[in-house]
Parts: structure tokens; sequence; C-alpha cells
């Protein structure tokens, strides 16, 4: 019986050969993407005592010509090209939100997740004259990072504010702390599962502006289900998706929601 079980086995094993290598080989992507995203920082974290974002700054910081955001910009993407990921939107997104920016001329700008403050020196060096940008970020080690980087861009606070909190603490209080009464483009970035809660809380707390523009990111990977559902069915967006990849991986598919704001229910 022990042999028989002994010839089964390997068998068995061999059978299962050509699934694993399908699954490796259309999978790849996402595999490289847990690498990159997810090993590789752990690795580097330990063995550097800093954080990835940390790490990418000092990079930014050496390369960059403080002042100027497209070349700040484009260090990022050198660096998350070419050394380690970043949860930056990148280029190609990038293009379709500093569109939007253009297109709108918002005078009051709300971002949920800012990151390393990528978008927000894309978005505040296509505003306006006059215009304010609040950008929320709730972890402090982010939000230090993103400090430094959108300074060195040459936004001042009078044009930027970082504002660090948990996003379903700080909007109930932009209105009476920060001053903001209403946002006229909104960008969303932050923890997918979020986007749907924190919506709802612009509307209940009446921060939405009549015809605002949201932005929201990584719709489709990872992905906001609730969140596209809720819009397409409340009667008060009209909303489209427009189809791209993610950041730094273009053969991963992903897409960015634009809604505009109607108020009707």
């Amino acid at each position: 019986m022990s042999q028989v079980t002994e010839m089964v086995s390997p068998a068995i094993a061999l059978a299962f050969i050509p699934f694993i290598v399908t699954l490796l080989i259309r999978y790849r992507h996402y595999f490289l993407l847990f690498y990159r995203a997810v090993l590789l920082r752990w690795l580097r974290d330990h063995a550097t005592g800093i954080s990835r974002e940390e790490r990418a700054f000092q990079y930014v910081l050496t390369h960059a010509i403080p002042g100027d955001p497209q070349h700040i910009l484009e260090t990022f993407d050198h660096w998350a090209n070419h050394r380690e990921y970043l949860s930056n939107i990148g280029p190609q997104k990038g293009k379709i939100l500093d569109r939007l920016i253009y297109e709108n001329t918002p005078l009051t700008v709300l971002e949920l997740g800012t990151y390393c403050g990528y978008a927000t020196i894309l978005m505040a060096q296509g505003l306006p004259m006059g215009a304010r940008l609040y950008t929320v970020e709730m972890d402090p080690r982010n939000a230090a990072v993103a400090e430094k980087v959108i300074r060195l861009a040459g936004f001042d606070e009078d044009t930027v504010e970082l504002i660090v909190g948990p996003s379903e603490e700080v909007i109930p209080q932009l209105k009476e702390k920060h001053g903001l009464l209403k946002a006229d483009f909104i960008f969303m970035d932050h923890w997918k599962r979020c986007y749907l809660r924190d919506l709802q809380l612009l509307e209940d707390h009446n921060l939405l502006a009549e015809g605002a523009t949201v932005l929201a990111d990584n719709v489709i990977f990872p992905g906001a289900p609730h969140f596209l559902q809720y819009v397409k069915t409340c009667g008060k967006y009209q909303s489209k998706t427009h189809r791209t990849s993610l950041q730094y991986f273009r053969a991963i598919p992903d897409g960015m929601a634009e809604l505009t704001y109607t108020g009707l229910h």
C-alpha cells in the first residue's frame, strides 16, 4: 500500500505542473508587482532602517531641481520605474488629472490620500491664481515626506494645506477647522474601501459644490465596486470610467472614475 502511495503522490504533483506554469505565466505581472511592492520594500526597509517613501525623497532631493514641479514629478517617475515601486498616480493617469484640473479651473480642491505628494504638486501647478488645495494624509510618516516634497516644489501653505489624520475624522471638521466651505474638485486616492464612506461624508456635510468633479483612482485594481455601484445608482452623479493601467505597470488594467455632482436625488 505504501509503495502505491509513493507512486501516486509524484504523479499527482506532476499533473499540477502545467497548471502552475500556466498560472505563473498568466499572472506574472501581478507576481512581479507583489515582489516589487511588498517583498522588496520589506527587505530594503529592514536593511536601511528608513521607509521606501523616505528613500524616494532622498533620491528626489539629490536629483530634482528645487522649485521645478515637473522635474520633481519626472524624478519620482524615474525612481519608481528603475528603483522601487511607489503608489503615485504616475504619468499616464497624471495626464488625465492634469487635463481635468485645466478644464475645470477649480478654486477649491480636496485631495484624499496625499501619499508622497506626487498628485498634490501635479494639481497645484495647474491651479488658477488664488486657488487653494487641501490634502489629507492619515499616515504621519508619509505626510512628513509629502510636506517636504510640496515645499521643495515651491508651494507654500497659502496654496497647499496638508492635513494629517484619518479622512473620516478630518472631513467633518473641514468647514469649521480649515475653512473649506465647498470643494470644486475632489481627488480620491487613499484606501479604496473608504471611497464610498468618504463620498457620503462629503455629501452629508454639504461639502460638494454643484457641478463639482470627483476623480477616484484605482477603481478597477485593486477596485472599488461598492463605490462604483453607488455613484451609478444614487442619481446624484454623472459618471464615466477612464480605462488606464496600474501606475508603472502597463500590463495590469486599471481605471479612474470621473464623477460630476448634480445633487439630484
